[in-house]
């Protein structure tokens, strides 16, 4: 029996992360489930096993290199190594220039690109080796366009659009395909209901329908590529 194809999902909560790795799980994917907190990755990891998925969960640190390191480390021995990898982490400190401290800046910073970059210099031998892989960074707004007081974001997801665009230059030529999503609106999870419980369903987005194209990236011929592309609700403004 052959081993499945192993996707790896870094930053994974009760919205996009979960949504992205239960769809690639339902498709017969062994899922790598990567977080800070084991809590929310052993209940994810407990409904994929239930419908018959294949799931290991393992926490880290996406800003420290050795964390990264050890975290592939352990899916590559006990999964494989991924043919697919979504990195969906992210940080965000509202505050002015003046406001911000250079501590708050810095970790934002880290999370929001650094730990996309650590990631992927885990993930890119072995994709090279195949002559194929998918890698899927998950964007936001701020990737282009700086608010006021947003700069803590916009900084590290620009930098994020900048690491996507290099890797598909570099990497698009050896079959490995790199798409940055950005994502223009709220998420649908349990965070933003309870933040703005006023806000209706349909003005914010579905992670079950962001994972979907997910998916369709991953489908995608070669021969038609996607680098990029922006996701919002209807009703958004932009």
């Amino acid at each position: 029996m052959s081993q499945p194809k192993v996707a790896v999902v870094l930053g994974v909560g009760a919205g996009l992360g979960a949504a992205v790795a239960h769809r690639f799980a339902r498709e017969g994917f062994a899922v790598g489930l990567m977080a800070r907190s084991s809590q929310q990755l052993t209940q994810i990891q407990s409904e994929i096993e239930q419908f018959g998925g294949k799931a290991l969960s393992v926490t880290v640190d996406g800003s420290e290199p050795a964390s990264v390191k050890a975290a592939f480390k352990q899916v590559s021995l006990q999964l494989g190594a991924p043919e697919v990898f979504v990195y969906n982490a992210g940080a965000f400190h509202r505050a002015g220039i003046l406001e911000l401290t250079p501590e708050q800046f810095e970790s934002c910073w880290k999370v929001n690109c650094f730990g996309a970059f650590l990631a992927v210099q885990q993930v890119l031998p072995a994709m090279v080796e195949q002559g194929r892989g998918t890698i899927l960074l998950t964007g936001a707004t701020a990737a282009v366009r700086g608010s006021a007081k947003f700069a803590a974001l916009a900084v590290g997801k620009f930098g994020l659009r900048a690491l996507a665009q290099s890797l598909a230059r570099e990497f698009g030529p050896q079959g490995i395909h790199v798409a940055h999503i950005i994502i223009d609106g709220m998420i649908n999870t349990p965070r933003v209901r309870a933040m703005v419980p006023e806000t209706e369903e349909h003005t914010l987005l579905a992670p079950e329908a962001i994972a979907q194209t997910y998916w369709q990236l991953y489908q995608q011929d070669a021969t038609a590529w996607t680098l990029e592309l922006d996701l919002r609700p209807a009703v958004e403004k932009f």
